[in-house]
């Protein structure tokens, strides 16, 4: 996953997931702008593997987080893979998708879940958590977060995302003690969804016992 070489940054011209627009507008009699980006909705989803009492995470290369992470060397648009290995780039996040399908959103979080993870889950067992906006300061999508409980028995297959969309994923298994230490666990990149799915999950569904120990 990590073999990633001859990185380079150029203009985006046109893309099918962001817009760069500017807004013009004024506030208190005053001419403001700001620019931002419409992008696709999301789903995400707190996958836990109740046979097993695990947590399934996603671990991928995100360029977004690589190019914050990492610097040009001279003003140039390359950037030394060495200097910044793409290890940088590798996040923990729940498993999740855009919104892009004529589909109910838990109709798309199973899909994901399937393709991502592996785990074939009837419909009626996701529970809708909430939904809430990111990127509020540039692109204010809505992400709608589920619960899903799932045994050994509805796996079947490796998961690890779907080839024709150049989707690259390592399924993660985690515990529950290593799991509610990721929420303050800075060494590892880590998007704010999955410091509120681990609090929201840690607060309702965890077993009894282990929630008083922690």
């Amino acid at each position: 996953m990590d073999k990633i070489t001859s990185v380079k940054i150029v203009d985006c011209d046109e893309s099918f997931y962001v817009k760069p627009v500017r807004m013009l507008y004024e506030q208190d009699g005053k001419q403001k702008e700001w620019d931002l980006m419409r992008v696709h909705d999301s789903v995400a989803v707190i996958i836990f593997n109740v046979t097993r009492q695990v947590l399934v995470f996603v671990k991928q290369f995100r360029p977004a987080v690589y190019y914050a992470e990492a610097k040009s060397e001279d003003n140039s648009n390359e950037i030394d893979v060495k200097k910044y290995p793409p290890s940088l780039g590798m996040t923990f996040e729940l498993c999740a998708g855009i919104v892009d399908k004529d589909q109910s959103l838990a109709e798309m979080v199973r899909d994901e879940v399937l393709e991502e993870c592996g785990y074939s889950v009837p419909l009626p067992l996701f529970q809708k958590v909430t939904s809430y906006r990111s990127g509020v300061g540039v692109a204010a999508s809505l992400q709608t977060l589920f619960y899903v409980e799932v045994t050994d028995s509805m796996k079947i297959s490796d998961g690890g995302g779907n080839d024709h969309e150049g989707e690259y994923i390592e399924v993660i298994e985690v515990d529950l003690h290593k799991a509610h230490s990721l929420i303050y666990d800075e060494t590892l990149p880590r998007p704010p969804s999955l410091l509120l799915a681990l609090m929201w999950f840690f607060q309702n569904k965890a077993p009894p016992k282990l929630s008083q120990k922690l």
